[in-house]
């Protein structure tokens, strides 16, 4: 299954793959060329394809937890000022996606969309750390009964060009469920009370939709 944000590109691969094949094959006369040209078109479709998968993902809803939003590796966990909504200190955990990771994004919590805004921007490396303030990138802040106001942020790298957000104020949104798409790799970060307990590590893989980042602290 393939998402929709890809269904285009993939037409297109799939054109240029397809005339690219007939083009070797009607002007290459040397053998050993054709064959190159042919696996290099065959494993730049599979590449295009694997990058706009969009895995079923049954998410276990809690509203006493957050599930992680992506794809890929745990790289940042520490205490920091937010700047833009909550204005005050919160606990960021980022998690950085390459291009070979799913890129849908999903909502951490479930509850009611209180802030989602767009702020053009540069496309610094994603790991740089003035990426979250000056590249490209989406801000949502969802609100949960129970846990609170969870921030997540999509961020576009150097190879991102389009950060794609579904996320609209006063939508009601399920936990787990799609909240936008980031094109050929990024990170997202996270903001969390100060008192969360983290259930993850540094350069831990996580799987958007699954995997437990934090939980509310019992006391």
């Amino acid at each position: 299954m393939f998402h929709k944000e890809g269904h285009k590109i993939i037409i297109i691969t799939f054109i240029i793959v397809i005339a690219g094949f007939i083009l070797a094959d009607n002007f290459i006369n040397i053998s050993w060329l054709k064959i190159l040209i042919m696996i290099a078109l065959g494993v730049f479709l599979l590449l295009i394809l694997q990058f706009f998968r969009n895995p079923k993902r049954l998410s276990s809803l809690n509203d006493r937890q957050v599930l992680s939003p992506v794809d890929g590796k745990v790289v940042v966990i520490e205490e920091v000022y937010e700047k833009e909504y909550f204005k005050e200190k919160r606990l960021q955990i980022s998690v950085f996606m390459s291009p070979i990771n799913v890129h849908v994004t999903r909502y951490p919590v479930g509850g009611n969309v209180i802030f989602s805004k767009y702020h053009p921007g540069k496309y610094l490396v994603a790991w740089h750390p003035k990426a979250s303030e000056e590249n490209e990138r989406t801000t949502v802040v969802v609100e949960n009964e129970i846990y609170g106001k969870v921030l997540h942020r999509q961020i576009a790298g150097a190879l991102a060009k389009r950060i794609v957000n579904y996320a609209k104020l006063n939508d009601k949104v399920v936990q787990g469920g799609e909240s936008g798409f980031i094109k050929f790799g990024s990170r997202v970060d996270l903001f969390l009370p100060l008192d969360t307990q983290v259930k993850v590590k540094l350069n831990q893989k996580v799987i958007g939709g699954v995997s437990i980042i934090a939980e509310m602290n019992e006391g």
